[in-house]
């Protein structure tokens, strides 16, 4: 055991915290997918059980999407990313917006807007693998 506390220490890295192949920017869009196929079920139903419990759910799929996006800004993409792809901090900043309240999809009932979700995810998607082929 003293030998081992005199033993050289290894320095080691790595560019995430978790074996790569573990990030994907899918769980983000899942989520938005099913944010947007609730909100289309809630247009098309007046019950109001129903329209209530489809706005729980919505919000909570909202938060979600802002989980995932999150994660992969915070955890999976690193400066030499951000600083071949400048847009990316844009990028989600506007995703997260588009996913939470005060107009995004946690707070609003149009459809729209959960297709802008989705356009703003597959632009991070479109990013993520690119760095994913670069790696």
């Amino acid at each position: 055991m003293f030998v081992n506390l005199l033993r050289r220490a290894t320095t080691v890295s790595a560019h995430c915290d978790l074996p790569c192949g573990v990030y994907d920017p899918a769980q983000a869009r899942i989520e938005a997918e099913s944010v947007k196929a609730i909100l289309e079920k809630y247009a098309a139903n007046d019950d109001p059980a129903f329209r209530e419990r489809a706005i729980v759910i919505k919000e909570q799929r909202s938060d979600l999407v802002k989980h995932h996006l999150w994660v992969l800004w915070t955890d999976y993409f690193k400066p030499p990313h951000f600083e071949k792809y400048p847009q990316l901090h844009q990028l989600f900043n506007e995703a997260t917006k588009l996913a939470g309240g005060g107009g995004g999809t946690k707070s609003s009932l149009d459809v729209k807007v959960a297709d802008d979700l989705l356009a703003k995810i597959q632009e991070i998607s479109d990013i993520f693998w690119e760095t994913k082929k670069a790696a």
